[in-house]
């Protein structure tokens, strides 16, 4: 085992718009997906101590890249496209999601997926269209139930057990999930145990 990943030390690599685009496929990298305002960009900022290293915007589906932010030699995070709420042609979405599926599927240095969905509307059609793609493509994945301090302890901590438990009624393996509040910082430890489990590791 590695030392620990500095998530601080994330920067900026590049942009590639399909799979054919993205950097050398060798050594270990994690992608972060969700809706455009589940709180993505927001999470990879806190995660990295940097408030402007993801692009935030009040405009959903901004993100309409693959981005990716190196961690080191061979350690990158990736920000994938946000989905579901982009005012886009089919067309261009029909485009996103191949890229998308691809990469999910084909990309053999991606170790794992990070799921992001608001803990007030989980389990949305876009997010289980991330899950199959997860499912296919045989990669771990862990969800964050985000803006969790926008309910009470308890109310959260009922959602996130029906949430898991809808998932394993649905079949879904390889799972892990966690509460999480960009704001409170709820759960960063979590996540980052989460993330060194897949970066760190030779």
């Amino acid at each position: 085992m590695n030392e620990p990943i500095h998530f601080a030390s994330a920067r900026f690599l590049q942009s590639a718009p399909s799979l054919r685009q993205c950097p050398g496929d060798s050594g270990s990298e994690v992608a972060f997906a969700g809706r455009s305002n589940a709180g993505k960009s927001s999470a990879i900022n806190t995660l990295t101590r940097q408030g402007k290293l993801a692009r935030t915007s009040k405009t959903p589906g901004r993100t309409q890249l693959i981005n990716f932010f190196s961690l080191g030699p061979d350690r990158r995070l990736v920000d994938l496209p946000g989905y579901g709420f982009a005012k886009v042609s089919k067309t261009t979405k029909a485009d996103w999601d191949q890229h998308l599926a691809e990469y999910l599927q084909q990309r053999q240095s991606l170790k794992a997926l990070v799921l992001l969905m608001d803990i007030r509307h989980p389990l949305q059609e876009y997010d289980w269209q991330m899950i199959r793609w997860a499912a296919a493509g045989h990669l771990p994945l862990h969800i964050l139930l985000t803006k969790a301090d926008k309910l009470n302890h308890g109310p959260a901590s009922n959602l996130l057990l029906k949430v898991r438990n809808e998932l394993i009624r649905e079949g879904v393996e390889n799972l892990s999930i966690q509460l999480f509040s960009s704001l409170k910082k709820t759960g960063l430890e979590e996540l980052e145990a989460f993330l060194n489990q897949w970066l760190a590791s030779d």
